[in-house]
C-alpha cells in the first residue's frame, strides 16, 4: 500500500474482458435506486455509485459514475423503483454476447435484484468523480 493519494479512475470498456475489469472495480459499490437512470432518447443507462477502492487496498470509498451507451432496452428484476432512497449493493457487471456485436449487460445486486441492458454493442465508461471518504466498514462476503 502506497502513501500517495489514490488517482481518479477513468476506464472504458468495449469488450467482455474490459467489462470484467470494470466489474472488479465496482464490486460492493453502494447504489441508490434514485441514482440510476435510463435515457432512451440518448440510448444511455447510467448510475452514480459509492465505489470501494479495491485497487489500492485502502479502506476508502469514492463517488463514481458508470454509464453504458447504445442501449436499446432495459429490464429489471427486484429493483424497488417506488423507493428511490433504497440502497443496493452492486455485486457484478457482466456481458452476455448475442448476434455480434450486440448482447446483454447484466448488473447483479445483493438480494437478487438485477438490471439487464440490451445493447447494440458494448460501450461503457467508469469515472471517479470524488469525493473520497473512509467508510465505517469494509465490505465482506460470506463464504
Amino acid at each position: 500500500m502506497s502513501d500517495r493519494p489514490p488517482q481518479d479512475l477513468r476506464l472504458i470498456a468495449f469488450d467482455a474482458d474490459d467489462l470484467e475489469t470494470v466489474s472488479a472495480l465496482v464490486q460492493d459499490a453502494s447504489v441508490r435506486v434514485g441514482d440510476m437512470a435510463w435515457l432512451p432518447e440518448q440510448r444511455r443507462f447510467g448510475l452514480f455509485l459509492a465505489r470501494f477502492d479495491w485497487e489500492t487496498g485502502r479502506k476508502i470509498r469514492s463517488r463514481a459514475a458508470l454509464h453504458f451507451d447504445r442501449v436499446r432496452d432495459v429490464r429489471q428484476h427486484g429493483v424497488p423503483q417506488t423507493t428511490p432512497d433504497t440502497v443496493l449493493n452492486l455485486l457484478a457487471v457482466s456481458f452476455e454476447p448475442a448476434d455480434a456485436p450486440s448482447g446483454f449487460v447484466r448488473l447483479d445486486f445483493s438480494g437478487g435484484a438485477a438490471i439487464r441492458l440490451d445493447v447494440e454493442c458494448l460501450e461503457a465508461a467508469l469515472r471517479d468523480l470524488g469525493p473520497r471518504w473512509t467508510p465505517r466498514f469494509r465490505p465482506g462476503h460470506r463464504t
